[in-house]
């Protein structure tokens, strides 16, 4: 794939020693694991289950297969040409630099959300562990300045850190299907519920399910991560079509699975399973010190991915400015490959959240939870259009891709007609229709921002010469 045409591809300055290879494919693979292991699991199920009763699963069933043809299309073009701004810096190839600038800062902004929302989301199961101790905002800004401290202090930490808590994210969640499993067969000392559970199957019908979908969007975000992470690995042409392998259907069973087994364990409008889904299911097994021990396991998982989250932000970040589509100073690395003003920038929403939990509490996580989904459709919808657009390019050129897209053209396509029908009917659903609709308006200021933006940058570039 060549280079992208009518983008800024400018690199950081000489001086500046740039991003660092310091992850192996053992992180990358993990870390594709577990990296959409955090709150929206753990926490947006809840949400889900509220929405749409029982009817969720359809939700979660749809987003997950998309998620796989997305993520495969993402790989075919990171293993090609591996770029810590990945979706961005492809979108500004296919579709122009309006599109890479409004992709890279919405998906920024998005995760920065994200990673306030993990940070609140484990500050507040800490605090109901062991309510004793501090309140949910003390915890919150302990997690923001020690995750932050290791962002800044290399890749390779990074890595390993990511390595063993997804570790044990993956074991947790493998842990709790067989547990449920085990409940719902009558293995365990409570008696089994059967199928009596998913008797209302649709309680809030198709507009509950549209609704749900934003929110499942955002339970599979952080996927993605792993197209920035393939910048910063070795051999990265080999490793992402391995990482994408490893990943995508796993993470289909581990989400369908889970919530399937929360559904058949309690009833869809149960308060608990809206508030911790997964201690609610080990105390109706009968396994109360399991559910408690879990819960730390659970906050394990949700500073897991707060991490992963904010290293992927700071390298979006990062790839911006290299692209002169952000401040230069952001662009710039030291002398461990740590991009420090990018990391930091990346984690001023996370500590604004610490107040506005102290002022707002729990409302603040819901807000955070409601925001993200439509965000994360605008990246897989620009994902899928860069793909069918750089694909042809490639075809066309004769250039070898390590990674392929199944079915191109036909799947590309088909994908994305499923894609706009959601959008679609949110658009018709009184409940996130003013949801969609902001998000749509921020993506065209966006784009139109980032359009003009490269023209000034082309004229004066013209000028100089």
């Amino acid at each position: 794939m060549a280079a992208p045409s009518g983008e800024n591809t400018a690199t950081a300055a000489p001086t500046d020693p740039g991003l660092h290879a310091g992850l192996r494919a053992r992180h990358l693979i993990m870390m594709s694991l577990g990296s959409a292991i955090g709150a929206g699991l753990f926490v947006g199920a809840g949400k889900g289950i509220a929405l749409a009763g029982p009817a969720v699963l359809v939700a979660y069933a749809v987003a997950g297969l998309v998620v796989i043809a997305v993520m495969r299309m993402l790989g075919e073009m990171v293993a090609a040409d591996p770029n810590p701004g990945a979706f961005s810096y492809y979108a500004g190839r296919a579709l122009g630099p309006g599109a890479g600038f409004a992709v890279g800062w919405l998906w920024w902004v998005q995760l920065c959300l994200v990673v306030a929302a993990e940070a609140v989301a484990a500050a507040a199961i800490l605090n109901g562990l062991l309510p004793g101790g501090p309140p949910v905002w003390v915890w919150a800004l302990v997690f923001m300045v020690a995750l932050t401290g290791l962002n800044l202090a290399g890749v390779r930490g990074f890595g390993e850190f990511e390595f063993w808590f997804s570790l044990i994210k993956v074991v947790f969640v493998a842990l709790f299907l067989i547990i449920g499993v085990g409940y719902l067969l009558g293995w365990t000392s409570a008696p089994s519920p059967g199928l009596g559970n998913l008797t209302d199957f649709a309680p809030h019908g198709i507009s509950g399910v549209v609704a749900a979908l934003l929110v499942v969007a955002f339970a599979f975000g952080g996927i993605e991560i792993v197209a920035v992470a393939a910048a910063e690995t070795q051999d990265p042409e080999r490793t992402v079509g391995r990482a994408i392998r490893a990943t995508v259907w796993r993470i289909l069973v581990f989400y369908v699975g889970s919530v399937a087994v929360i559904l058949l364990a309690l009833p869809w409008d149960d308060p608990a399973v809206a508030k911790e889904p997964f201690v609610a299911v080990l105390r109706a097994a009968g396994l109360p010190a399991v559910g408690t021990t879990l819960g730390v396991v659970i906050v394990v998982a949700l500073l897991s991915s707060l991490n992963a989250n904010l290293y992927g932000s700071s390298r979006m970040l990062y790839s911006l400015a290299e692209r002169g589509m952000a401040p230069a100073v952001a662009g710039r690395a030291n002398s461990s490959g740590v991009p420090v003003l990018a990391v930091l920038a990346s984690s001023v929403i996370g500590f604004l959240a610490v107040p506005a939990t102290y002022v707002w509490g729990s409302d603040v996580l819901d807000r955070l939870l409601a925001v993200v989904g439509s965000t994360l459709i605008v990246t897989w919808l620009a994902t899928i259009a860069s793909q069918i657009v750089l694909r042809r390019r490639a075809d066309r050129a004769g250039t070898h891709l390590p990674l392929r897209m199944w079915g191109y053209p036909y799947l590309s396509w088909a994908v994305l007609v499923v894609l706009l029908g959601i959008v679609v009917l949110a658009i018709a659903n009184d409940g996130v229709r003013d949801q969609v609709l902001s998000t749509s308006v921020i993506v065209l200021l966006l784009w139109l921002a980032g359009t003009v933006h490269a023209r000034r940058q082309a004229r004066r570039a013209s000028l100089e010469r």
